[in-house]
């Protein structure tokens, strides 16, 4: 079902970046903003489903690397704001940190933000009115630690004390009947997010007056590290030289799309629409990279990979082969690792991302 739902999405998505291009005016700009914002909603809404499907606390793992909080939450939160907007709510969010600091922070961003999906989503469903309030706090330092508390505020139903004690004295289960009852649905991710937030070293807490509102709030005591984050407002390809690329989608629109994103970083594109039609194209031109769509008629993915690794051309080159999928579960990244491709890009194609891997590959040619 996430399949499903994200292979027309990620068109979408494609389609209003492509639209963003173009002279818009100011009315033009907000209504493609809004629709971008929304279609963002749904994918959060598909991935908070399959996140919290996916987590088996006991064998996960962190994933820590510098992050910039206030860049990684500023585009999270605006796609809530248009949701608690939708709904008639005001809605809010700040960042509190020393304009002296200029350093990151060793996180799990993917997982953090898990958890702030979980919670305010809840926030917005169980608010009818008022307002959602949003707070990260940076100003604490421990030596060369980051204490980081996020807070999640909002005016709705609220909660009894006994409610709140009987739903974190079971916070540790993740199907707790009694956290089901309450939230409709959302109970699990509740669970789930406590178990995070333990995970990750810190406490889930919650203070809540019946018919007033709840404040969900958790610190987290993060490693410092050197600000390697850097702006990029450059708009030129990165690709300099020629670079050819074969591209296996079956579906036109998501052809249009990464045609879009390749060619304004200066890749020559050719394009084959199954499996069997990569491996022709493949034999009888040359190629720098190939990026693979996992799902196509007639022959998957994997098998056009593994049908062109048997070319005595890829044993000559090795061209790099980016599997390309809409269904990013870790099972398909790592059935893929398996059969032997190179790198995972999942749909809807990030742009920075995508550079990484032209400017990775194209080296790694150059150098040949």
């Amino acid at each position: 079902m996430s399949y499903e739902v994200r292979t027309p999405l990620s068109t979408v998505l494609g389609m209003l970046n492509m639209l963003k291009q173009t002279n818009l005016d100011s009315d033009q700009k907000a209504q493609v903003e809004i629709a971008e914002y929304s279609s963002k909603h749904l994918l959060q809404l598909v991935n908070m489903v399959t996140d919290n499907a996916d987590v088996k606390i006991e064998s996960l793992q962190l994933n820590l690397l510098a992050i910039d909080l206030k860049s990684d939450l500023f585009h999270l939160f605006k796609v809530f704001e248009y949701q608690a907007w939708e709904k008639g709510l005001e809605f809010d969010f700040k960042f509190l940190y020393e304009e002296k600091d200029t350093f990151s922070v060793l996180g799990d961003s993917a997982r953090i933000q898990q958890v702030l999906i979980n919670l305010i989503n809840n926030a917005i469903k169980f608010t009818n009115s008022g307002k959602i309030s949003i707070i990260v706090d940076q100003t604490v330092s421990i030596d060369e630690d980051q204490i980081v508390t996020f807070y999640i505020k909002d005016t709705g139903v609220g909660m009894r004390q006994e409610e709140i004690k009987r739903i974190f004295n079971n916070a540790s289960s993740p199907y707790d009947a009694s956290m089901m009852r309450y939230y409709k649905g959302g109970g699990i991710g509740l669970s789930i997010s406590h178990q995070l937030v333990k995970l990750m070293g810190g406490d889930l807490k919650l203070e809540s007056k019946e018919n007033e509102g709840s404040t969900f709030y958790f610190s987290l005591q993060l490693k410092k590290t050197l600000n390697i984050k850097t702006e990029n407002t450059e708009q030129q390809p990165i690709l300099l030289d020629k670079f050819s690329v074969l591209v296996a989608e079956d579906n036109r629109m998501n052809q249009k799309v990464i045609k879009f994103l390749l060619e304004r970083q200066g890749a020559d594109c050719t394009f084959a629409k199954n499996g069997i039609e990569a491996v022709d194209l493949y034999k009888i031109l040359d190629f720098d990279m190939v990026f693979m769509d996992i799902y196509m008629p007639d022959m998957d993915g994997y098998q056009a990979t593994k049908a062109i690794q048997e070319t005595e051309k890829y044993i000559k080159n090795n061209t790099p082969i980016i599997a390309v999928s809409a269904s990013a579960f870790e099972e398909d990244i790592n059935h893929a690792k398996s059969a032997g491709i190179d790198e995972f890009l999942a749909k809807p194609i990030e742009t920075d991302r995508l550079k990484e891997l032209l400017v990775k590959y194209s080296k790694k040619n150059s150098s040949t």
